[in-house]
């Protein structure tokens, strides 16, 4: 069954006609890889962001790290990551994330760090872990800064976790199986300190390339049984 839901080309088409001149219109008006690109040609950028909550009205990014990924390579020479200055009172959220108050005033602006960002997003589908996170607060802080939101395909490997495990994951004897780090354990990938945004962005980019020789062991699979579109 196709995860994709709606024509992303119309969606982009009315962001960019709402949406002021900067680098989301230039995502916008950039092409998309073609819905029936095989998954080994098919360049993504894994995406991670940390933030002060889960409720994008309310809270505020901290930190945006994103990787590449063309087709089975991890591109490490195409990697960034910033943290947000303009981030606000961490509070307790800085013992979780480690993102103390020097690093957030050595930080750089949200608009120039989600500047960067699309720019490293133009000709790639988004890829991350539990993927309404990113795009929730993405598209809030685009509506904001550019007056439009972020129509964009995403990879979940969160998604490809839950098909992975089908009928073997009961959610209420294990409610955490799909975490990012308990679904690498499952394929046997190392152990990295979690929640930096950076980092994040890579371990989903390795969970992406485990997931996909999982499905390559069955029938390949192309984008458009793996990708969505996101408001």
């Amino acid at each position: 069954m196709s995860l994709l839901r709606r024509p992303v080309a119309a969606r982009r088409e009315r962001a960019l006609r709402r949406c002021a001149p900067g680098p989301l219109a230039d995502l916008l008006a950039s092409s998309t890889p073609a819905r029936d690109t095989p998954l080994h040609r098919l360049p993504l950028l894994a995406v991670d962001i940390e933030t002060t909550g889960l409720d994008p009205a309310r809270d505020r990014v901290l930190a945006v790290g994103w990787v590449p990924v063309d087709g089975g390579r991890v591109d490490l020479g195409g990697a960034g990551g910033h943290v947000v200055a303009d981030a606000g009172e961490v509070g307790r959220s800085a013992t979780v994330h480690g993102i103390t108050d020097d690093a957030l005033a050595a930080g750089l602006p949200l608009e120039d760090v989600l500047g960067a960002l699309l720019r490293a997003l133009a000709g790639r589908v988004l890829l991350a872990h539990f993927a309404r996170i990113e795009t929730t607060f993405l598209g809030a802080a685009c509506e904001r800064l550019w007056g439009a939101g972020l129509p964009v395909e995403v990879v979940d490997t969160f998604e490809l976790e839950r098909r992975a495990l089908g009928g073997g994951w009961d959610a209420a004897s294990d409610p955490g199986a799909l975490r990012l780090w308990t679904a690498r354990a499952r394929y046997g990938l190392p152990v990295y300190r979690a929640h930096e945004a950076l980092t994040d962005a890579l371990a989903c980019a390795e969970l992406y390339l485990a997931q996909r020789a999982h499905l390559d062991e069955g029938a390949p699979e192309t984008t458009t049984t793996l990708r969505h579109v996101v408001a």
